[in-house]
């Protein structure tokens, strides 16, 4: 067997593409096969069509082959060794053939009736001991351990002939027939987003937590390094079965089954969605799918959450019974824990109504071949719209705005010239603000243009509006010749100073000279503490290398006005002709020292 990854770049499909090229990537697929069927399929997409997926599979597969082929041309070079038998397995054909004619008959009746998980569990619980109080004590201590293994080998073939023979599955369902499914969203009414989904005896609930890039998801590992504004955590906890053990970290399981709805949702999110959002799915209990259930409750938790995703995804199981000496087969749709148990693959599908997004293949027989493949796919198609229907009727589209309780988020841009203003040294205008509004304030450098990006996140609309009135004003810059309304803040001698109302804290001062026409004796004749009106802005003085603003620029000027001429500049020189004194008035002459 061998393994290739397909990405597809434009339309066209390429083998084991580069990072390069699978960023650019609507397939991103993993297949493992042997040179005659494929074994493993798992892989995220961007919504494509089941005969698209089939085309990226089979070549992936051609590619497989001529892999295979350079594994039989090496084997062919070193040598083959002769392949070793396991023999050391205890047969007892006798034994095998007593438990198959005590218990065939009366598994198959017992499946047949199409009970629950619990009430058929504890049927054949029942049948296993019956069976075993036939032996004597003697027999069970030497032969116990056989006449369990050809029980279940019993059990397995009585439930799998009923599905190939009959149709009919454990739980009284056709192949195609779906578990009934009951659905709720805002579930938990104190979180972000919530939604319960049951499906038969398989129920997951999910909740949905908003907050800004600090809370990403960073991601360390030797293929790839970042971070993650869109993750999702998957719980399956021992009371979900019945089971009642230690909680030990987080398994390999729940990992995988995390990574895989994970990929079938967060092609929805959209690019400029400005939160980071979390899922956690709890599986409550769980009888098959319980994957596809976390993908379920998650898009409606997000719509719930008001997070506008593009379009619904839901998932399926599937499953394969087959009979290698007969030829029959069965493709079975939302499948049970027993079915995935006893039968021949587990096959998840996800997808929107227009195409698939993610899917996970493993199979327990040699292969599979395409003819099954592509019924498979079209029967869980049929049962994801099915499924969809029901997401879509409880919650239509996502909610228009996220909930009261939860944080608002507001996204602002700044040249990074003014970051460290708003940060403040040491922090202290970030964190006095944080304090001041009750807002979350979180600074990002955009590694492109360089420029601040700005993320306030708060559930109070006045705090976030305190917050943008701050940037406003460290990052306020006037332009040359614009007209701004101003506030006199404080009354000099020389003029006032003067705070622009657009940009709170920022202040300039407006000479007496520039107040009116006429000449000004005193400030306060003119304007007053608290007075608003227009100045204009002239940029830096040239003279005095401060900011000059005007009043009375854009005031008209009194009738008969007549221009002063401008002061020379060597006023200071004066004209020394002549012999006047320049102090004016006699000077006395000066007393002489003889």
């Amino acid at each position: 067997i061998s393994e290739v990854r397909v990405g597809r770049v434009d339309g066209k499909l390429i083998i084991n593409p580069s990072r390069e090229q699978l960023s650019a990537s609507d397939i991103d697929m993993v297949i493992g096969a042997s040179a005659d069927s494929v074994m493993m399929v798992e892989g995220e997409m961007s919504e494509v069509s089941e005969e698209e997926m089939v085309e990226a599979i089979k070549f992936g597969h051609e590619a497989i082959k001529v892999q295979c082929a350079a594994q039989e041309r090496l084997a062919d070079a070193v040598g083959r060794k002769e392949v070793r038998e396991y023999d050391g397995e205890e047969v007892d054909e006798a034994i095998e053939k007593k438990i198959h004619k005590m218990a065939y008959d009366k598994v198959y009746k017992i499946a047949k009736t199409g009970s629950d998980k619990h009430e058929r569990g504890q049927a054949f619980s029942e049948l296993k001991e019956s069976i075993m109080e036939a032996f004597s004590e003697e027999e069970q201590e030497e032969i116990g351990h056989l006449i369990k293994k050809y029980y279940s080998k019993a059990e397995k073939s009585a439930i799998r002939n009923l599905t190939l023979d009959e149709g009919k599955r454990l739980d009284g369902r056709k192949t195609t027939e779906i578990r009934p499914i009951w659905c709720e969203v805002d579930y938990l009414p104190s979180t972000h987003g919530s939604a319960i989904f049951t499906r038969g005896e398989t129920q997951a609930l999910a909740t949905v937590t908003l907050g800004t890039s600090r809370e990403a998801n960073i991601v360390d590992m030797p293929s790839f390094e970042g971070e993650e504004t869109f993750y999702l955590h998957y719980n399956f906890p021992p009371f979900c079965t019945g089971e009642a053990r230690r909680i030990m970290g987080t398994s390999r399981r729940e990992i995988g089954h995390g990574n895989l709805a994970q990929r079938a949702l967060k092609g929805m999110i959209p690019k400029d969605w400005p939160y980071t959002v979390r899922i956690v799915s709890e599986v409550l209990e769980s009888n098959g799918s319980s994957s596809m259930a976390t993908v379920c409750s998650g898009t409606m938790a997000l719509m719930d959450a008001g997070v506008n995703i593009h379009k619904p995804v839901s998932g399926i199981a599937m499953g394969l019974i087959s009979d290698t000496d007969t030829g029959k087969y069965a493709v079975l749709s939302d499948i049970l824990g027993d079915e995935d148990h006893l039968g021949d693959m587990d096959f998840k599908v996800t997808g929107t109504a227009d195409g698939i997004t993610a899917c996970q293949m493993d199979i327990k027989v040699k292969g599979l071949s395409y003819e099954v493949l592509i019924e498979a796919l079209a029967q869980a198609r049929d049962g994801r719209l099915h499924i969809l229907e029901k997401l879509t009727e409880t919650i239509p589209q996502p909610n228009a705005d996220v909930k009261p309780h939860a944080p608002k988020m507001v996204t602002a841009v700044i040249a990074n010239e003014f970051i460290g203003a708003l940060i403040g040294p040491g922090g202290k205008v970030i964190q006095e603000l944080q304090k001041e509004t009750g807002t979350t304030i979180v600074i990002n450098e955009d590694p492109v243009t360089e420029e601040g990006i700005v993320e306030i996140l708060g559930t109070d609309q006045d705090g976030i509006d305190k917050v943008l009135a701050k940037i406003d004003s460290i990052t306020f810059k006037p332009e040359v010749g614009s007209v701004y309304e101003v506030k006199v803040i404080k009354i000099l001698d020389f003029g006032a100073v003067v705070e622009y109302i657009e940009a709170p804290g920022n202040e300039v001062l407006l000479h007496v000279s520039e107040l009116a026409w006429e000449r000004t004796e005193n400030v306060s004749d003119v304007v007053s503490m608290g007075d608003t009106f227009d100045v204009k802005y002239f940029g830096i003085d040239s003279r005095t290398r401060k900011e000059k603003v005007s009043r009375k620029a854009i005031l008209p000027k009194p009738e008969g006005w007549v221009e002063r001429p401008p002061r020379r500049d060597n006023r200071g020189s004066g004209d020394r002709r002549g012999s006047g004194d320049r102090r004016g008035g006699n000077r006395r002459p000066q007393r002489s020292r003889d």
